[in-house]
């Protein structure tokens, strides 16, 4: 497996070239701000994009879709609740391929209405805004809800191993990636709370 994080933008965000060693098949996850970065990061190490896996609908995150749609032919998959353009509409427990590498979509509300987690290969988890190193998502945004956020926090994260590696979508934390049982061990975020406890957390100034 290809994993290659690439830094973008004004906003710190990460985008990824995520790719199969025996098929040469790629995506680009949350291309954004300067998707010229991952077409050629992508053809410096070998792979033919046909996806791009958007993990939710914010400018930030999917400005450069067009971009490499042109670039490079590829589709772009996301939530079926998008209002940005998708070629194919996923819902929870989707299952894409990119060459021989499974990826799991976990539909992951909170932070924004339309966001989703990709679990690749049982491997890694790209998170998008909704786990970052130390942190989770904002959830006083429009379209955003701190009790979505509670569910995906503890309920459809909660059976991620804590082996998985962790990649998020801003770099906001103490390093660039992390895993799912540190975060457990350490991110205040994932401390035990009732729902009605994270979200008067979450209120917090």
């Amino acid at each position: 497996m290809i994993v290659k994080q690439i830094p973008v933008g004004p906003m710190a965000n990460f985008g990824y070239v995520l790719g199969c060693e025996e098929t040469r098949i790629g995506a680009l996850i949350d291309p954004s701000f300067e998707p010229e970065k991952f077409v050629e990061m992508a053809k410096e190490v070998g792979l033919k994009i046909e996806w791009i896996l958007s993990t939710h609908g914010h400018f930030d995150h999917v400005n450069g879709n067009e971009t490499v749609v042109e670039m490079t032919g590829a589709r772009v998959a996301g939530h079926s609740s998008a209002t940005f353009h998708v070629d194919r509409k996923l819902e929870h427990g989707d299952e894409i391929k990119i060459g021989n590498i499974p990826v799991e979509v976990l539909y992951t509300p909170g932070h924004c209405s339309d966001e989703v987690c990709f679990l690749v290969d049982k491997q890694l988890l790209f998170t998008g805004d909704v786990l970052f190193v130390g942190e989770c998502g904002r959830t006083d945004l429009p379209g955003s809800d701190p009790r979505e956020m509670y569910k995906t926090l503890f309920e459809v994260l909660a059976p991620i191993a804590d082996d998985v590696d962790i990649f998020p979508g801003h770099d906001y934390g103490s390093s660039s990636m992390s895993t799912m049982g540190f975060e457990r061990q350490n991110n205040y975020v994932l401390e035990p709370r009732t729902e009605e406890e994270f979200v008067a957390f979450m209120k917090k100034p």
